[in-house]
């Protein structure tokens, strides 16, 4: 009865002949995709394969002291899925696809998406090149997109920084790559400047050496720099002087701190005193006080 079935809808009035075309058009197909499948599975196969041995290159290739291992990973792991992707389009075409259109859908859908995604593209791509040229690296305190913390982590699309007063700061990467990037603890060592203004009937040469004696007082100074006490100009109500100490970063602000206490210690123990800023003021016509204004 089936066989029957089978032969009205095929149009052939014997039943064993529309079996057997039945069985030949089976057999054509399945030796025909069957094919194609087990390509498709044995290309894929080996294209995973291809795939983990160019991640693992592109990892050794990057293993390097000076490059942060999150590159490394990232990159490998973008070649293995670039491997697999060329992958899926040949096997599109092994099912007839049409491989440059398939290419091309796909480099329009990755425009979309790219154009969609271009803010976080471009951290993206700032912050690769953060982890591979390393003008920070955690532990340091820096000054980005103007704020001033300590680095905790870098990631690839935005950087982790703690205030002085404990606040966690997120900054995207590429407002910190395409910006000034002031890395406050690299040098193990930091000139540290005090500017001091002294009244004019103090005696220069006294003055000197008082600003001088407060400067070398610092213990934790680098020995093997000189200190500096500069003039730097005769102001409207003060001579300005500058002090220059080179400290230890780690100790940047205490040493400042004591600088400046000493300074100011030592020119009262001379009777010099630092004035500030003052106006005299003239009337063109007198006024008589007891009369008021």
């Amino acid at each position: 009865m089936p066989l029957m079935m089978l032969g009205k809808v095929l149009g052939v009035a014997d039943p064993a002949k529309a079996a057997v075309e039945v069985t030949q058009w089976a057999t054509k197909i399945g030796i025909e995709w069957g094919g194609k499948i087990l390509g498709v599975i044995v290309l894929l196969i080996i294209a995973w394969m291809l795939g983990g041995w160019a991640r693992r290159a592109v990892g050794r290739l990057l293993d390097r002291p000076q490059l942060d291992k999150t590159v490394g990973r990232f990159l490998g792991n973008l070649a293995r899925w670039i491997v697999f992707g060329l992958a899926v389009i040949a096997c599109l075409g092994f099912f007839g696809f049409n491989i440059t259109s398939v290419a091309a859908l796909v480099g329009a859908a990755g425009l979309t998406i790219g154009l969609a995604l271009q803010g976080s593209l471009a951290n993206l791509a700032a912050g690769i090149m953060l982890l591979v040229l390393r003008p920070f690296k955690i532990g340091d305190v820096v000054q980005l997109a103007g704020q001033i913390g300590k680095i905790d982590d870098i990631d690839l699309f935005n950087t982790k920084i703690d205030t002085g007063d404990n606040r966690r700061l997120i900054i995207p990467n590429g407002q910190i790559f395409g910006n000034t990037i002031e890395n406050i603890t690299h040098h193990a060592w930091r000139r540290c400047d005090v500017n001091v203004g002294t009244a004019y009937n103090g005696d220069l040469k006294v003055v000197r050496s008082v600003l001088r004696k407060a400067a070398l007082s610092i213990v934790e100074r680098d020995p093997a720099k000189d200190v500096d006490v500069v003039l730097q100009g005769l102001g409207t109500h003060s001579i300005e002087w500058t002090v220059r100490v080179w400290v230890p970063t780690a100790s940047f602000m205490t040493c400042r701190d004591r600088l400046l206490e000493t300074i100011k210690d030592e020119l009262d123990r001379v009777g010099v005193s630092i004035p500030f800023p003052q106006m005299e003021v003239w009337f063109r016509n007198p006024v008589d006080v007891s009369r008021g204004a």
